[in-house]
C-alpha cells in the first residue's frame, strides 16, 4: 500500500528516467530543421565529421542529439518514415544499454537505426541480432537504404553463406543475423588455424530484437559444434587389438607406484609396424598415437573387478577409497572408451563437443548490450540478475485502446474448444479478423480440422517456413481472416487492419489456453491494438488446463460446483484472471531459478573457455612462439623434478634413475645426473640443469630444420593439442555435471564440489597440454625437401584420378610409397603455410 501511494506522489523509476531523457529528446527536434535543409551530399558528409568529432575527443553522447536527427532525417528522404519521439527514447535506451520494451507496432525495426548509426560511428561494428534468417534479411534489406545513405556498410549473416561472405558481413559496419549464426561463428572462430581465416571482429555493440526470446526463452540451450563419433569408435577398437602383441620390459614400461605406462623406442616401433604408419609422433597420427596409450592403460594398469566392474554391458568405475560404484562417472581422456572396448562392450561416443557456449554467457561478452521486445518487463529481475540489463517500457505513440476481456473458464477442454469455436464463427460472419492462440501443433490442428467441418476459410501458420508465416500473419488483419497461430508465432511482422475493420471492432485476438509465462500471453495479445487501433481479446481456460490443474484448479472446481454451472457454462472473473496470472508468476520464478541455476554451472567452464580461447587466439595471432615454448620446456623440466624428488632436502632419496628415465620419455635425450647432482644440489638447480640441456637439445633441432620451420611447427603442434585436449576436457566436465547431483546426498554442496574439482581438472589440463606439447616438438620429424618433391608428384597424380569425380561417390584409396601430408598440417618444403595452399594446391 505504501509502495503505491509513492508511486502516485512521486513517480515510478521508469516514470523518472522518461523525465530526465525528455530534453534530449527536446533537443533532437531542435535540430530537426537544420538536417532538413541539409542536401544530400552534404548529409552523407555529416558521417565524416561525426568520426572527425568522435576522434577528437567528443563522446557519442555529445554527439547523440545531431546524429539521431540527421538519421530520422535520412529515413524521411529514404523510406518515407519518420521517427516518433517515442522511437527516439527507446533509441536512447538501447545507445545506453538498456532493454526498450515497445508495444507492437510501434517501430523498433526502424527505431534500432538510430543507436546503430551512432555507435557505428566508432568503427568497431555493430550486430544486430534477430530471431531468425528472414527478419534478419528482411531488415537489413530495408534499413540498408537508411545507413548507405548515411555512409555507412551493412553486412548480413544468413545460414548458408560461406567463410569468405561471413567474413565479409562481419567487416561491415553494421551487421545483421540470428543468435545462431553469431554465437556458431564466435566458436568456429575459435577452433581456425589461420588467422586470416576469422570471421568475427571484436564483441563491440549488440542489439538484440525479441530480446526476451532470445536472452530468456533460449537461455538454456547451448550453442555445440560437434564432431562425428564413428572415427573414435574405430580407432579405439582398431588399437585396442594391437595391445596383446606388446611385452612389458621390451615394448613399455610400467611404474605400478605412480600407475603410468610408457612405450619404449621398440614400443613406439612396434606400434607404427602394426599400425602402418611411419611416424607415430607425425602431427596426423596424435590422435592414433592417444588412442594407442589410453589401450595400452586400459590392459596394463587397469584391473576388472578391482578398478571397475562390467554390469548390464557397461563399464562402471568402482571407487577406490569406498569399494562403491560410481554409476553415471567416466574416466577421462577416453580412458573409458579404451575399457569398453578391452571388455567387448559397447563403445559409447568419445567427447564429440568440439565448441560450446551458452547464449548468456556469450552476449555477456560484448562490451555493451542492449535489447527491443513488446515484452520485458515480467522478466526485468532476470535480466538485470544474469545480464545487468535495466528495462524502460517506452510509452506507445497513440493511446492503447484494445479491449483485455476476463477469461472464461470451463469444466472440460471439450466445452472449452467449442464455446472458442462457436465464437470464431460469429467473428467470421462479422467479418471481425481472429487471431486464435494456441500452445501447441496438435491443438492448432485440431482446430483446423474443426473449422474446415463448419465451412470456415482459416490459415493455419507453420514455424517451419518464416517467410510464409510473415506473410500470412501481415494479412490477419484483413476483414473476416481467421488465423491459427502458435502464441509466439509472427513476432516481428506487423498486423495491418485492412479496410473496414477498425468499425468492426480492429483484431480479436482469441487464447486457448494460458501460457505458463505471462510474457507469452501478453505478446499474444500484443498482436491486437497496433498504434492505437481498435482491438479485443480474451483467454479461454478450462479446467483440464495444465496450469489450472496444478494451480488451485480444484478450488475452482468447487466454486463452480457451489454456483450450480451447468456442462457448456463459464466462470468470468477478474478475481479468478488475477488469481492465473499469479500461479504464472509462480511459475516464471521458478524457471528463472533453473536457468541461473544452469548458469551458475555454465560460468565455471566459462572461466576456463575464456583463458583457453585468450590463449588460442594470442597463439593464432603471433608467428614465433619460440618463448612459449620455451616456457614450456622450463615447467615440465621443473615438474619432472617435483614428480621424482619427493624430500627436497634429502638428496640421497631423490630418484635420479627414475628421473633419467623420465626424461628420455618427455625430451628424447639420455640425460646423466650422477656428475651434476652432488652435495648441496638444490631441486630447484636440478629443474634449471634439465631445462638447459632441453633448450641445448632443442636449439640442435632449430639447427637441423631451420628456424622458419619449427616457428611454424610450434604453433602447429600449439593449437592442435590445445583443441584436442580442450575437447576432451568438455566431455569430462559434463560427466562430471552428470554426477555431481548426487553429492547433495552427501551433504555436500554441489556446486562447491564442481567447481572446486573442475578447477583441479583445468589444471591437470593445462599441465597435460605442455607435455603434450614438449613430448611432441621433441620427436617430431620433419620431411626432407626431397621427400616433399616426392609428395608433389603423387598429390598430381591424385588430383588426375579425381579432378572429374562425383563428390558424393565413395573414394578409392590411392596406395603411395610414402605417407601422405595431410592437407591442413604444415607444408614440409618450410614456408611456413598449410600443405593445401602450398605445394598441395
Amino acid at each position: 500500500m505504501l509502495l503505491t501511494f509513492l508511486t502516485k506522489l512521486f513517480g515510478s523509476n521508469n516514470d523518472r528516467t522518461l523525465k530526465k531523457i525528455q530534453p534530449i529528446i527536446d533537443k533532437i527536434n531542435e535540430f530537426e530543421p537544420q538536417m532538413q535543409a541539409l542536401s544530400d551530399t552534404r548529409i552523407g558528409e555529416k558521417t565524416t565529421e561525426f568520426k572527425s568529432r568522435l576522434a577528437k575527443g567528443e563522446t557519442l553522447e555529445d554527439i547523440l542529439p545531431e546524429a539521431f536527427a540527421l538519421v530520422r532525417e535520412a529515413s524521411v528522404r529514404t523510406l518515407g518514415l519518420r521517427h516518433y519521439d517515442v522511437q527516439l527514447i527507446g533509441g536512447i535506451a538501447l545507445h545506453r544499454g538498456t532493454i526498450a520494451e515497445m508495444k507492437t507496432g510501434e517501430g523498433k525495426t526502424l527505431m534500432s537505426t538510430l543507436p546503430a548509426y551512432l555507435n557505428a560511428l566508432t568503427g568497431k561494428g555493430v550486430h544486430i541480432v534477430t530471431v531468425n534468417d528472414y527478419l534478419a534479411r528482411r531488415d537489413a534489406e530495408w534499413m540498408s537504404q537508411v545507413y548507405e545513405f548515411l555512409g555507412l556498410t551493412v553486412g548480413v549473416i544468413l545460414h548458408d553463406m560461406g567463410s569468405q561472405e561471413r567474413k565479409q558481413a562481419y567487416t561491415a559496419d553494421i551487421t545483421y543475423g540470428t543468435n545462431n549464426e553469431f554465437g556458431f561463428d564466435y566458436l568456429r572462430d575459435n577452433m581456425k588455424f589461420d588467422p586470416e581465416e576469422l570471421a568475427q571482429r571484436d564483441l563491440h555493440f549488440a542489439i538484440v530484437d525479441e530480446v526476451d526470446s532470445i536472452l530468456i526463452d533460449e537461455a538454456r540451450t547451448p550453442l555445440i559444434i560437434s564432431g562425428p563419433a564413428e572415427k573414435s569408435t574405430h580407432l579405439y577398437t582398431h588399437a585396442n587389438a594391437i595391445i596383446p602383441a606388446f611385452k612389458k620390459d621390451t615394448d613399455y614400461t610400467l611404474d605400478e607406484e605412480s600407475k603410468t605406462v610408457s612405450l619404449t623406442e621398440e614400443g613406439i616401433a612396434k606400434g607404427e609396424a602394426l599400425l602402418n604408419v611411419e611416424n607415430l609422433y607425425d602431427p596426423a597420427n596424435i590422435e592414433l598415437l592417444h588412442h594407442l596409450n589410453q589401450a595400452l592403460k586400459a590392459h596394463v594398469i587397469f584391473k576388472r573387478d578391482t578398478d571397475y566392474i562390467v554390469k548390464n554391458g557397461q563399464v562402471v568405475i568402482v571407487d577406490e577409497f569406498t569399494g562403491r560404484l560410481m554409476s553415471g562417472r567416466r574416466y577421462s581422456e577416453g580412458l573409458h572408451q579404451a575399457l569398453e572396448a578391452k571388455e567387448g562392450v559397447k563403445i559409447e561416443n568419445e567427447n564429440q563437443t568440439l565448441a560450446s557456449i551458452t547464449f548468456q554467457n556469450y552476449f555477456r561478452m560484448y562490451d555493451k548490450l542492449s535489447g527491443m521486445t513488446g515484452t520485458a518487463d515480467t522478466e526485468a529481475e532476470e535480466f538485470k540478475k544474469i545480464y545487468n540489463l535495466d528495462v524502460l517500457v517506452i510509452p506507445t505513440h497513440k493511446p492503447m485502446v484494445r479491449d483485455d476481456r476476463a477469461d472464461l473458464i470451463y469444466k472440460t477442454q471439450k466445452e472449452k474448444y467449442d464455446a472458442a469455436i462457436k465464437e470464431i464463427i460469429r467473428l467470421h460472419k462479422k467479418g471481425q479478423p481472429v487471431l486464435v492462440g494456441t500452445i501447441s501443433i496438435d491443438v492448432s490442428e485440431s482446430l483446423s480440422e474443426k473449422l474446415k467441418k463448419k465451412g470456415i476459410p482459416h490459415n493455419v501458420l507453420n514455424a517451419k517456413h518464416h517467410k510464409e508465416e510473415a506473410e500470412i500473419v501481415a494479412n490477419a488483419g484483413q476483414k473476416g481472416a481467421v488465423t491459427i497461430s502458435t502464441n509466439m508465432a509472427g513476432r516481428g511482422t506487423d498486423i495491418k487492419l485492412g479496410e473496414g475493420v477498425k468499425e468492426l471492432g480492429g483484431l480479436h485476438i482469441l487464447g486457448t489456453s494460458r501460457h505458463e509465462s505471462r510474457r507469452i500471453d501478453n505478446q499474444l495479445r500484443g498482436r491486437s491494438g497496433r498504434q492505437g487501433d481498435p482491438g479485443s481479446s480474451r483467454f479461454y481456460l478450462s479446467l483440464e488446463d495444465d496450469l489450472l490443474r496444478i494451480f488451485g484448479g480444484d478450488r475452482i472446481h468447487a466454486v463452480m460446483d457451489r454456483l450450480g454451472i451447468e456442462d457448456g457454462e463459464h466462470i468470468e472473473h477478474k478475481f479468478i484472471s488475477k488469481a492465473i496470472e499469479n500461479a504464472q508468476s509462480k511459475v516464471e520464478g521458478h524457471n528463472f531459478e533453473i536457468r541461473k541455476h544452469l548458469l551458475e554451472y555454465d560460468d565455471v567452464m566459462n572461466q576456463q573457455r575464456e583463458i583457453i580461447y585468450r590463449q588460442r587466439r594470442q597463439a593464432l595471432a603471433s608467428k614465433d612462439l619460440k618463448q612459449v615454448a620455451h616456457d614450456m620446456m622450463e615447467d615440465v623440466s621443473y615438474d619432472l623434478v617435483e614428480g621424482f624428488v619427493v624430500d627436497k632436502t634429502a638428496l640421497k632419496e631423490w630418484d635420479l634413475e627414475g628421473l633419467s628415465s623420465a626424461i628420455k620419455g618427455q625430451f628424447n635425450m639420455d640425460l646423466s645426473l650422477d656428475e651434476p647432482v652432488q652435495e648441496n644440489f638444490s631441486a630447484d638447480q636440478l629443474g634449471q640443469f634439465i631445462f638447459d640441456a632441453a633448450l641445448d637439445q632443442y636449439r640442435k633441432r632449430e639447427e637441423m630444420y631451420g628456424p622458419e620451420i619449427i616457428r611454424h611447427v610450434e604453433r602447429f603442434i600449439i593449437l592442435q593439442t590445445v583443441d584436442t585436449r580442450w575437447k576432451e576436457h568438455l566431455l569430462n566436465m559434463d560427466h562430471l555435471k552428470e554426477g555431481i547431483g548426487l553429492r547433495g546426498y552427501a551433504q555436500q554442496d554441489p556446486l562447491r564440489i564442481y567447481k572446486k574439482e573442475g578447477f583441479d581438472m583445468f589444471q591437470d589440463l593445462m599441465n597435460r597440454i605442455k607435455k603434450e606439447v614438449v613430448d611432441i616438438l621433441f620427436k617430431i620429424q620433419i620431411a626432407s625437401p626431397t621427400q616433399v618433391e616426392q609428395m608433389k608428384q603423387e598429390e598430381q597424380q591424385d588430383l588426375s584420378f579425381s579432378s572429374h569425380s562425383d563428390e558424393s561417390a565413395p573414394k578409392q584409396p590411392v596406395r603411395r610409397s610414402s605417407e601422405k601430408v595431410q592437407r591442413n598440417t604444415p607444408c614440409p618444403c618450410g614456408s611456413g603455410k598449410k600443405y593445401k595452399k602450398c605445394c598441395g594446391q
